[in-house]
């Protein structure tokens, strides 16, 4: 088979990508990310797969599962994982609108990864159309919760990805047309400052600040990354009247590590800051969701070695590392499952206003995905 010869059309698959993009799905908003997988997933229909239409967990969107015709169907198979919710809030659109220009294509959620997710449906597309039939049936899972570490989806993901030989996620290529065999351990913790209120004109001396203690406590965490583990806080919400004394302000730190007895280390330092005094004023620490160490092993190495003899037919290399930052893809290649991750079209910026996709590489991660649909058995 000449993979080279399959007819990725950029053109329409911008053109049918579009609304994809124009359907906004910020993670908060579950009714937007439903509609977002509802969407892709009449696609999905259109192109013969049979959609399962799955509950949204509480407070989180639904998702869906969409099984291909395959003569051997419900036996192990390929799995592709992609999520539909971004971190974008709804009227990104006005300051990144759908666009392209040149070799790059704008819009909110479009490198992570609506773009990859549309690429590989795509792939599927391709081989049907030429005839060709996969040797194992292909099953997409579409999910609602990835950008906030998938709190309500891991259960989901894991139990599908049991039944099925090999997981594909295309999640965004890496800059130098990379891939992902491996991530580090990722944990998110909440914060809470505890203070006593007071009138912020009258008696201020009386009252004792959540928000500054969150604001000492801030430095101390972030300080405490080394080369082993990094923290960060991203999230800070504080006070309700500026003329009241805080007597709250909770946030959200994030850890990330290379191997997880580095992680579970720093999960102890910052656990150890919990502080609670007498009068009721002080600092809480809770541990939140985690994404598990998914280090390399033999399957996942395999199946790169067949993804970058693929590409090299294609005419281009697919160098592979153990990438920061968490996908679904930390669950399945935990399992032991073998997983293939950032089979997505290269880009940059994403989680900016900036967020963009390199059109050239849409018709080569789709026929890099083809590929694989078509030689793993």
């Amino acid at each position: 088979m000449d993979l080279s010869a399959l007819p990725f059309d950029t053109t329409s698959m911008l053109a049918r990508l579009r609304p994809w993009i124009e359907c906004e799905s910020p993670t908060y908003d579950p009714a937007a990310v439903s509609r977002a997988v509802a969407l892709a997933a009449r696609d999905a229909a259109a192109a013969g797969g049979q959609v399962d239409h799955i509950p949204g967990p509480d407070g989180l969107g639904d998702c869906a599962r969409i099984r291909f015709p395959h003569k051997d169907a419900g036996t192990p198979g390929i799995l592709v994982m992609g999520h539909f919710d971004t971190v974008h809030p709804i009227g990104t659109l006005e300051k990144l609108p759908f666009r392209h220009e040149g070799n790059q294509c704008w819009g909110p959620g479009l490198l992570d990864m609506k773009g990859g997710t549309f690429t590989a449906l795509e792939a599927l597309i391709q081989l049907t159309r030429a005839g060709i039939e996969t040797p194992l049936p292909i099953t997409f899972l579409f999910t609602s919760d990835e950008e906030i570490g998938s709190p309500g989806t891991r259960a989901l993901i894991e139990e599908e990805a049991k039944t099925h030989k090999y997981v594909l996620v295309p999640e965004p290529g890496l800059a130098d047309k990379g891939v992902t065999t491996g991530r580090y351990a990722i944990a998110r913790y909440k914060l809470t400052a505890y203070g006593r209120a007071s009138h912020a004109g009258a008696t201020l001396k009386e009252g004792r600040s959540a928000i500054r203690e969150m604001a000492r406590r801030i430095p101390e965490i972030e300080d405490m990354t080394s080369d082993d583990c990094t923290f960060s806080v991203g999230v800070v919400h504080g006070g309700q009247w500026v003329n009241c004394v805080a007597t709250t302000c909770s946030g959200e730190a994030l850890s990330m590590a290379k191997r997880q007895e580095d992680l579970d280390r720093g999960t102890t330092r910052i656990l150890a800051l919990n502080e609670r005094r007498e009068d009721g004023t002080g600092f809480e620490v809770k541990t939140s969701v985690v994404r598990p160490v998914w280090e390399p092993n033999a399957g996942s190495l395999a199946l790169h070695a067949l993804a970058k003899s693929i590409a090299g037919e294609l005419g281009f290399d697919l160098p592979h590392r153990s990438s920061p930052g968490g996908s679904d893809g930390n669950f399945t290649g935990a399992l032991g499952i073998p997983t293939l991750d950032s089979l997505g079209p290269c880009g940059g910026d994403y989680h900016t206003l900036n967020e963009h996709i390199r059109i050239d590489t849409m018709a080569e991660r789709g026929r890099l995905i083809a590929g694989l649909m078509a030689r793993l058995s």
